[in-house]
């Protein structure tokens, strides 16, 4: 049997990681949940995970922040961006840097297992 997907769940609202956390345990997946983005950073630098899902605009660093380090750092870990302020240009620049996906609220939490169950099978092929 293979090892339960490793996800990061970043938000600032603590309902969305709650929503995030209960529906992708009930799907067999290992998640840890954050709000403050530094707090998040410092957890990459001790564990691996398969997917990271971070909202875009937090206080502090952001999501694009985040995925930012995440290539820079060249961890294995695939980034969905997840945000209430979509655009095409936010879109764009997330791709640029190498975004998995981007995800715009409201979404459905099956929407969001989908995406993270793609970019988990992407990150374990690294």
């Amino acid at each position: 049997m293979s090892k339960a997907v490793e996800v990061m769940v970043l938000d600032d609202e603590p309902i969305v990681c709650e929503r995030l956390q209960e529906y992708l345990e009930k799907k067999g997946m290992s998640v840890e949940t954050f709000t403050e983005s530094p707090k998040a950073l410092d957890r990459l630098k001790e564990k691996t995970f398969d997917v990271i899902v971070t909202d875009i605009r937090m206080a502090g660093p952001s999501g694009i922040d985040v995925l930012v380090a995440v290539k820079n750092e060249a961890y294995p870990s695939e980034v969905i961006l997840i945000t209430g302020y979509g655009s095409f240009e936010t879109f764009r620049a997330a791709e640029a840097v190498g975004a998995f996906d981007y995800i715009n609220k409201p979404f459905k939490v099956e929407e969001v297992y989908k995406k993270v169950t793609k970019a988990a099978s992407k990150a374990r092929k690294h």
